[in-house]
Parts: C-alpha cells; structure tokens; sequence
C-alpha cells in the first residue's frame, strides 16, 4: 500500500489574545510566545501543518496532497480548493466581535473565501461565554449605529459554555469567543474575517486593529443564534454534517473500530488521553494534542485506549 498515515505538526499563530495552554497542556512545541492557534491540519500557504513521519516527513499537508491528491477522496472534486481547517483555539482574552463572509458575498465582491465554522469545547474557566448572535432582531440600519455608538456588545446574545458544548457557526453568524475558552474549532478553509469591534485594542504597532464595518453590515444576520441539535449514540457523537464537513466525536475507553472509504480521508484530532492507532501490522501511539492526516480508501483501523478524538471527514 502506498499511502501511509500522516503526523502532523501545527502551525502555531501568535496573538495578543492568545494563552499558553497548548504549549504546556497539549505538548505543542513553538518558540512564539503563546500559541493562540493551532492549525493543527491546514492546507492554507500562510499556515500549513508540516508531516512529521514517513517519506514525506518535513513536506507541507498541501505538498503531499499536491503529489497525492488522490488521498483526498472522491468528495473533493466538488471543491476548487482543499476545504477544510482544522484549529486548537485558546483564548486567554476576548477574541474581537466578528463575522465571516458568505460564498456568495465572496463572489459578489470578489474577495476572500466563505467561513462556515463549528467549535466543541474542550475547556474552560468557570462563567465563560461566547457571544453569538443577536438578543433580538434588529435592521441592518440599527447593527450600524450600535456599531458607530458603542452599545453593540449590548445587543448580542451572550451563551454560557461548558465543557462538551458544540456550536455550529454559519457563514454571516456574528460571534466572539470569550476570554478562559479552549476549544477546537473545524472550518472552512479560509483565514477571512471581518472584525467589528476589538474593545479599542491597539495591535503590536501600537495602532488600533483594523476594523471592517462596511463588510461585517452587509454579511451580518442581524438575528439571534439558534442553537444546534446533535445525535449522541454511546460513545460516538455525531455533531455536524453539512455539505462541507462532518464531524464526529469519539469517547474511546477500550477499543473502537473504523474505516475509511475512497470518499474521503479522516482527521483524527486527539482532545484527551491516549491511546494506539493500529492499521495492519503498525501502530501508532497517540496522544493529547496530536493530529493525523488518514488517506483516502486506507480501509480499516482501530483505536484503542483512554481517549476522545474528534474526527473529521468532507
């Protein structure tokens, strides 16, 4: 067989939110000060996961694709792109309110790329939040002037969290991760973002962030967030399934049995524990903070141990 299974190592992006706990919690290695995120499987050429095992250890996850694209799966061909990121976010401060842009949106201007999104938390401090939505429904006219008088945050809705909570954030969705929050995110794979307000932030220039009102007005439900509804089946959680991603949570404590098909490759991202990846004759040891690229038509694997794993396929 010539397809192997991929390590990878992250990206790792340095913010002036960002904390330190996926470096000391989850083993994640940078000289950067903090690490914000984690790009822990990422196909963008700003930020791409590097292989860590095999033959193609030190190419870039786009690189190897690039040679191999048939490790993808039948399901990308209905993508111009490679369609998906996958991040480890931890928010030592509030993240800026913010809102991503439409496809269409994107085909209208002729700029950026489309950010549908979905967050599981993994961790987080005591009272944390996320701002998400509206409190209620307002015109487009009135998000403008709460913007331009300063009594946006008001109007937001504002959603306790805990650990195990999932939301799935669509395109146009206003939202804000809060300060104390870990959590790990799959999107589309896009870095464009729209911010709104940043609490009057000055970036590492000393100058205030750069702020997008016009965008954010036009993109923005200016409606409240309606929470997700997921399947829970033991000790598989089926979170999101849409037309661009689905994902799957996996709470192992023994020995749990998968495949994958020519449809598409697997993410496996490892949130806690650890535990074996056996395929054939090999075995690979994993452990919290790991992330593994599956190929396409690999066929069966097994995961054994104390471990829960997020997974990921398109």
């Amino acid at each position: 067989m010539s397809e192997y299974i991929l390590k990878l190592a992250p990206y790792i992006s340095e913010t002036i939110w960002g904390g330190r706990k996926l470096i000391n919690d989850f083993g994640i290695t940078t000289e950067k000060s903090n690490a914000a995120e984690g790009w822990m499987l990422s196909c963008l050429d700003m930020g791409p996961s590097i292989v860590t095992n095999g033959r193609f250890a030190g190419k870039t996850l786009p690189e190897v694709v690039g040679v191999s694209p048939a490790w993808c799966g039948k399901n990308i061909e209905k993508f111009a792109e490679f369609p998906v990121l996958i991040k480890f976010i931890d928010a030592m401060d509030d993240l800026s309110v913010q809102v991503h842009p439409t496809a269409e949106y994107c085909e209208k201007t002729g700029r950026g790329r489309s950010k549908t999104e979905c967050w599981y938390i993994i961790d987080c401090e005591e009272g944390a939040s996320l701002l998400l939505g509206f409190r209620e429904s307002i015109s487009k006219d009135e998000f403008k002037l709460s913007i331009e008088d300063g009594t946006l945050v008001e109007k937001l809705g504002r959603v306790p969290v805990k650990p195990g909570d999932f939301f799935f954030i669509e395109a146009g969705t206003l939202h804000a991760i809060c300060k104390g929050v870990l959590l790990a995110e799959v999107q589309e794979s896009s870095n464009t973002t729209y911010r709104i307000f940043d609490y009057n932030r000055l970036g590492k220039d000393g100058s205030p962030r750069e702020l997008h009102i016009a965008d954010a007005v036009e993109v923005t439900k200016t409606e409240p967030y309606s929470q997700p509804v997921f399947s829970n089946e033991g000790d598989e959680t089926l979170l999101a399934d849409c037309d661009l991603f689905k994902v799957r949570k996996f709470d192992i404590d023994g020995v749990f049995s998968g495949i994958v098909t020519e449809d598409s490759f697997v993410s496996l991202l490892i949130m806690e524990g650890e535990g074996a990846l056996t395929f054939g004759d090999e075995k690979m040891r994993l452990k919290k903070g790991d992330s593994v690229f599956i190929p396409a038509g690999f066929g069966e694997y097994t995961l054994s141990g104390k471990i829960q794993i997020l997974e990921t396929e398109i």
